[in-house]
């Protein structure tokens, strides 16, 4: 299985120096760029996991702070933190990059 490429500079080098990679690239440049991205750009299951996990993380927080509250509790700082550090990679995660914009 052929390594993977992180940047577009190391995509030419590796073009440059594999004439089979280039005449891959030129047949075929969607499968190819395909199949050398690594599997955190292309995998759309990895994405939905770690969105779902998170917004799961935020529901139970939110959940339990409101439970605590209703029976008079104090809400621990740590599930606070919990919720909002979820919170913060939810929005890092789903507001469109900059560079891809």
């Amino acid at each position: 299985m052929p390594q993977t490429v992180s940047t577009v500079r190391e995509l030419a080098g590796r073009v440059a120096q594999d004439a089979a990679l280039a005449d891959e690239l030129r047949r075929d440049p969607a499968g190819t760029l395909t199949r050398l991205a690594g599997p955190l750009e292309s995998d759309r299951l990895i994405y939905r996991v770690v969105v779902f996990a998170l917004a799961g993380a935020v529901i139970v927080c939110l959940v339990g702070s409101l439970g605590l509250a209703w029976v008079g509790k104090d809400v621990p700082d740590g599930v606070i933190a919990l919720g909002s550090a979820a919170i913060g990679a939810l929005a890092g995660l789903l507001a469109p990059s900059p560079a891809r914009s």
